[in-house]
């Protein structure tokens, strides 16, 4: 293997860290966010989830503006 093929290969592997640790972070917060609202799981659709991030950005961009 070549040492321009292992740079790959170990970009390859980071980006796949990253990846999955983003995922982690999604899950975490959408968890979070369900939990403390209690929304109920049996009633989020995918419209209803788009529109709750919708609402949930829409408030963090006023709140960033505040300070």
């Amino acid at each position: 293997m070549s040492n321009l093929e292992k740079q790959e290969a170990k970009l390859k592997a980071l980006n796949q860290k990253i990846k999955d640790e983003k995922n982690k972070i999604e899950q975490r917060l959408g968890k979070q966010i369900i939990s403390q609202a209690n929304l109920d799981y049996a009633n989020l659709s995918n419209d209803q989830i788009k529109l709750l991030a919708k609402q949930f950005s829409e408030f963090l961009k006023v709140k960033s503006v505040d300070h």
